[in-house]
């Protein structure tokens, strides 16, 4: 089992662009860093891993930060739970930029993915949890 967590804002994949003058897709400099920042934080933590090839589970969950200008009363219900994040990054752009920065790095292929959980939640300090879990064949 690895579990990590990515600080700092929360960023979603951006869909490729095209570059007009010639005509090629790229994908934004702002998703490769965050992916490049995911693989990271991931190798801190865990240095001397090996790629599996089992099948896993990846448990995501994104924690965004609570605007200043909430009331005392809102911001505790959003840290107990009782409001969740309703606002961009979509969730399933959270889902494709954390699977994609380890897909061929954590794992040799993301078909290898069997199990996902992903969830929003408000706190403090922005931030990013991965867990991923080796499942028994």
């Amino acid at each position: 089992m690895f579990e990590f967590e990515i600080p700092g804002e929360i960023v979603g994949k951006a869909r490729p662009r095209m570059n007009t003058r010639t005509g090629k897709a790229y994908t934004p400099t702002k998703t490769k860093t965050y992916e490049y920042l995911i693989r990271q934080w991931f190798l801190y933590n865990y240095p001397d891993f090996e790629m599996t090839l089992s099948s896993v589970k990846i448990t995501i969950i994104a924690y965004f930060n609570i605007p200043k200008s909430m009331s005392n009363k809102k911001r505790e219900k959003m840290l107990n739970n009782e409001i969740r994040p309703m606002k961009k990054p979509d969730i399933d752009n959270i889902t494709k930029i954390v699977l994609d920065a380890l897909n061929k790095f954590v794992y040799k292929d993301d078909t290898q993915v069997i199990e996902l959980e992903v969830k929003k939640y408000y706190a403090d300090l922005p931030k990013v949890y991965v867990k991923i879990e080796e499942l028994e064949e």
